[in-house]
């Protein structure tokens, strides 16, 4: 049996949660989601411009896992942006 997941500290609630390509109906697009600890890390990274260790406690993870789940993120954005697919932010419930 696998680990249960842990709880990740998300402190950030984003009010938009989608992103697409100008000018093409987004029922033509292909959506990459991206998850709110992708996004937490994203903006803990490089808006905050806190270092990999002071993310990983923010968000209460070690520093491997910050780090899978902001490569993660990074390559779903890179995906979405060189392909032109939608970027959904998916909430959790």
């Amino acid at each position: 049996m696998p680990r249960p997941r842990l709880c990740r500290r998300i402190r950030f609630d984003p009010k938009v949660t989608y992103f697409k390509p100008q000018g093409i109906p987004i029922s033509k697009l292909e959506i990459i989601e991206l998850t709110l600890e992708e996004i937490e890390s994203l903006r803990l990274k490089n808006i905050e411009n806190l270092d990999q260790k002071s993310c990983a406690k923010k968000m209460e993870t070690s520093t491997s896992t910050f780090q899978r789940i902001l490569s993660s993120a990074y390559k779903k954005i890179s995906h979405a942006l060189i392909g032109g697919k939608a970027i959904r932010i998916h909430k959790q419930k």
